[in-house]
């Protein structure tokens, strides 16, 4: 019962930070409002390209892991992995984004990423 729970939230969590990655690449400005840090009107849209890239290497990155090495590397990737909601929340809250935003999405998130970590350690 444990097994399919956590190969199924590694997926999920693999599918949806792909997701992200290809929507900051085709709708940045949008995406970044969505972030929580909405980017200026005439910024550089390189760093916008940026995140797109690394959410959905990671993306691609984790179902590789779990494909190929098991769902111990998987869990390994998860646990150091969470460091960038974690991140992510601190940096909403330092450029003036909302603490619902900041709390309620990327500290879930990292939470939710550390039980997919510990489900995983658990197989």
């Amino acid at each position: 019962m444990l097994t399919p729970l956590a190969y199924g939230l590694a997926i999920a969590l693999n599918l949806f930070i792909l997701f992200i990655g290809a929507r900051f690449l085709l709708v940045p400005r949008a995406s970044a409002a969505g972030y929580g840090v909405p980017a200026k009107e005439h910024g550089d849209p390189a760093y916008l390209t940026i995140k797109g890239l690394r959410d959905g290497a990671y993306g691609l990155l984790g179902l590789a892991l779990l494909a190929f090495a098991g769902a111990r590397a998987e869990a390994w990737f998860m646990l150091v992995v969470a460091l960038v909601p974690l991140g992510d929340t601190l940096i909403v809250l330092r450029n003036g984004g909302t603490k619902a935003v900041a709390f309620g999405i990327h500290f879930a998130t990292a939470v939710v990423v550390l039980i997919s970590s510990a489900l995983l350690f658990a197989v």
